[in-house]
């Protein structure tokens, strides 16, 4: 894992040049690839954060979910 941890930051610490260096074309083709990961690391993310946030009885079963949308 740390060979792979070195080279993703090495990527990214070059990325920026690279990018500079693409035309536009080539910058819309890449971002339709990347989009996916972009979004998925977002999440995870966005997950770890929540898990780290919601102690016992913040969150609501998915019964009380179900009877609270049901409120008239």
């Amino acid at each position: 894992m740390n060979l792979l941890r070195g080279r993703l930051q090495r990527l990214t610490q070059q990325l920026p040049s690279l990018i500079d260096q693409l035309p536009d074309e080539s910058l819309t083709d890449a971002w339709k690839i990347l989009e996916p990961l972009y979004y998925d690391l977002y999440m995870l993310a966005a997950m770890q954060e929540s898990m780290r946030r919601i102690g016992p009885g913040d969150a609501l079963t998915r019964e009380e979910a179900i009877r609270l949308l049901n409120l008239p």
